[in-house]
């Protein structure tokens, strides 16, 4: 293996999380969709243009959480655990994905169902 560099390990970082960045935002997205259909018909009457530019800045604000994984990644990577961690970092993705999804089912909540 070749020295670390930072150049490798960003390199690295990318190519695992942002083929992996779909798979989050794809989550979010479900959990949204389930939210708004299983509160029918009172969800309906929440929609609009306010309710569009909140779940876009939600949206934005949920990938650039997504992004703190790169700091431990990277971190890692130069660490003597290095092999270890790239072995087990798809649990700091499951982890974070669950979270994620939580968050974004307790927003959706909050803003589609009226009145409660």
């Amino acid at each position: 293996m070749p020295d670390m560099t930072l150049q490798l390990a960003l390199s690295d970082a990318l190519r695992y999380w942002e083929r992996r960045r779909i798979l989050y935002n794809l989550v979010l997205v479900l959990v949204v969709v389930a939210v708004f259909l299983t509160n029918l018909p009172a969800s309906r009457s929440q929609l609009g243009f306010n309710l569009f530019l909140a779940l876009f800045v939600l949206a934005v604000l949920a990938n650039v959480a997504y992004c703190a994984a790169y700091i431990v990644d990277v971190a890692l990577q130069f660490s003597v655990y290095r092999a270890t961690w790239l072995r087990v970092r798809w649990m700091v993705l499951a982890i974070g994905v669950a979270f994620a999804a939580v968050l974004a089912k307790f927003f959706a909540h909050g803003f589609l169902v009226a009145g409660d």
